[in-house]
């Protein structure tokens, strides 16, 4: 199925930010219904496919020309090779810091809904780090792990030995549904229960179903076993309800992807789930957000959907943005398979293919108004959505610590500096976590901010657990500043293509030299959430924190001040080119109309928010450095 330019009812992208004009009713050509639209779209001329949807359209459902590249001797795969590889859950790299012919690598990313990871898994992971890759595990901002330095030669065997163990890493990467998210806390309650269940099944719901990727990695056999939250959420008949068509246009007529097609979607796509209050995922960065609501007697009726988040910008093009979702409404639970599929399906349609940069949901979202966009996506399931549940006020928590569970038993969370799990000097957390696993069998969570907690602890191994930690000189998270525990930083140099600085590497050098100004100005107490990337795609969701640093250049960076404490607003940028030598001549001036400004028990990021650009860089141009502590 070929989608021509933007879509089937075609929107034509104009202008900046101001993107697509209704004018006429275009129906989309899959539908069998004789409804029409509630949304008017202009019909855009036929223009030729961009390169990259030719290639998906040519790649024969992710095979080509990626398996034919893995047979050959050399060390890398080609660009068109590379695009496909995406999707198998791997990106290529090579070190930028080598001189000499490039030694091109590949970092494999999990899928693992709801952060969820097994002993068994964790075991496999640490074995193949070590005998695969560059000996560490990265925990990511999506609940995954990844690990890099993997040779090509040696793909297939980590990849089959995932598979095989009940994981995958398909669809980890690439213009498909990436893994779903949920808040980490792994509380025994109905809510909490039913955001990790819906994560499972979202993530089934959207999967990518060519088998490609067993041909590719398994030789055409079937796993050994069943991914393992496929199982736990069989029940739902996911197939089922994946391939059951409305006549509305959700389905086309593709018998290997149905709901994707052969050219899958415009770009990635994000979804998180939820309960009320809960916001430690960074719910409003995704493409679809879900909440999980219930009644007084914590039965399920349904969800609260928003739409339209989104992180990716481009440093000097104006026409993209960080964007917070939009809250869409409510969905009855029995409608929310058709819900989630006609909000895909939208996305897959009418989304920006011709300009890359602007394929994310978001701008459709941006572009029709949340009210047009959720007409669309009525058309599509035949479903009116209902208005927003009232819920609790959104908090932030990372769950790190003892807490618990509420079955009596415990669950810890790790605190893990920008997700390197790593062991170094006397620094030992990669040998400590396998201690943990050996001889607790502990299961764990990747948490959304790069740690990991681990569930069901027997209350009786908690002191073996501490002493296991302090073995291996992991201080105890009492000992932790709260501003590192509030950070996060993408990995960047040496082995991201894009990185245009230092993210990870550099991080907790900010967050010391942060610490020294807050002490020096009697700030001591005072958390401030804090976030760096080493480019403008924002992995780390730099956009949504309190305080943002984004690379844009060798030895600098652009700071985003105004994001929300409990992560429900994007932030400004207030900088560029800020040289990472001129932090505290940067920082020390905002800070000082923050003592002599800030209202009560206001937050840092509240109070950027709420006085603006303009008047802290008014404020700062006439500061004096020294003259201001609190």
């Amino acid at each position: 199925m070929k989608f021509s330019s933007n879509g089937l009812a075609l929107l034509t992208l104009i202008g900046s930010t101001a993107a697509f004009t209704p004018s006429s009713v275009i129906a989309p050509r899959q539908s069998s219904s004789s409804s029409k639209l509630y949304v008017q779209m202009e019909a855009a001329p036929a223009k030729a496919l961009p390169k990259i949807e030719k290639l998906k359209i040519a790649s024969n459902y992710l095979r080509d020309p990626l398996k034919d590249q893995l047979q050959t001797e050399e060390i890398g795969i080609s660009k068109d090779a590379y695009q496909i590889m995406k999707y198998h859950g791997s990106y290529q790299q090579n070190n930028r810091e080598k001189k000499g012919p490039k030694d091109y690598q590949f970092m494999l990313r999990l899928k693992q809904p709801a952060g969820e990871l097994p002993p068994d898994l964790y075991r496999l992971l640490d074995d193949l780090s070590l005998n695969h890759g560059q000996g560490d595990l990265r925990a990511t901002t999506r609940q995954c792990f990844q690990m890099h330095g993997i040779l090509k030669g040696d793909l297939k065997t980590v990849i089959s030995s995932i598979m095989n163990i009940g994981s995958s890493t398909v669809g980890a990467c690439g213009d498909v549904s990436r893994n779903v998210m949920t808040t980490p806390a792994p509380f025994v309650s109905s809510d909490y229960e039913y955001a990790r269940e819906y994560s499972k099944c979202f993530g089934e719901l959207f999967r990518p179903m060519s088998s490609a990727f067993s041909e590719i990695w398994l030789d055409g056999e079937k796993a050994v076993s069943v991914e393992t939250w496929a199982k736990e959420v069989e029940h739902h008949n996911i197939d089922e309800k994946m391939l059951y068509d409305n006549g509305r246009g959700i389905i086309i007529p593709d018998a290997t992807e149905p709901i994707y097609g052969d050219q899958y979607l415009p770009r990635k796509f994000k979804i998180g789930v939820t309960v009320p209050g809960d916001n430690s995922l960074d719910i409003y960065t995704n493409d679809i957000g879900v909440v999980v609501i219930t009644n007084d007697a914590g039965e399920l009726e349904g969800f609260n959907v928003m739409v339209g988040g989104g992180m990716g910008r481009l440093h000097n093009k104006e026409t993209t943005f960080a964007r917070a979702a939009d809250h869409m409404g409510f969905v009855p639970k029995d409608d929310i398979w058709e819900v989630m599929k006609a909000i895909l399906a939208a996305q897959r349609d009418h989304g920006n293919r011709d300009v890359r940069a602007n394929a994310r949901m978001k701008y459709l979202v941006h572009t029709l108004g949340i009210e047009k966009f959720t007409k669309l996506v009525e058309s599509y399931c035949g479903v009116e959505i209902q208005p927003w549940r009232a819920m609790a006020d959104w908090k932030y928590n990372d769950w790190m610590g003892w807490w618990e569970q509420g079955d009596g038993k415990l669950f810890y969370g790790q605190h893990i500096d920008n997700g390197r799990v790593k062991d170094e000097g006397d620094f030992r957390l990669k040998s400590a976590l396998r201690v943990l696993v050996d001889k607790y069998n502990l299961h764990s969570i990747l948490s959304p901010t790069q740690s990991i907690i681990f569930r069901d602890i027997d209350p009786k191994d908690k002191e073996g657990i501490e002493q296991v930690l302090r073995e291996h000189g992991i201080a105890p998270i009492e000992e932790v500043d709260p501003n590192a525990r509030l950070a996060m930083a993408c990995p960047a140099l040496p082995l991201c293509g894009l990185a245009q600085t230092e993210a990870e590497r550099i991080m907790p050098s900010y967050i010391e030299r942060m610490r020294a100004l807050l002490t020096k100005m009697n700030l001591d107490d005072e958390e401030i959430l804090m976030r760096m990337t080493g480019c403008p795609n924002g992995c780390a969701r730099p956009y949504m924190a309190e305080l943002a640093f984004v690379g844009d250049g060798a030895k600098s960076y652009q700071v985003w001040l105004g994001g929300s404490p409990v992560l429900t607003r994007t932030a400004y940028p207030f900088m560029s080119k800020m040289d990472t030598d001129k932090l505290e001549e940067t920082m020390e001036p905002i800070l000082a109309m923050f003592i002599q400004q800030r209202q009560e028990f206001e937050a840092f990021g509240d109070f950027c928010h709420r006085l603006g650009a303009d008047a802290i860089s008014a404020y700062t141009q006439s500061y004096t450095l020294g003259s201001v502590k609190a």
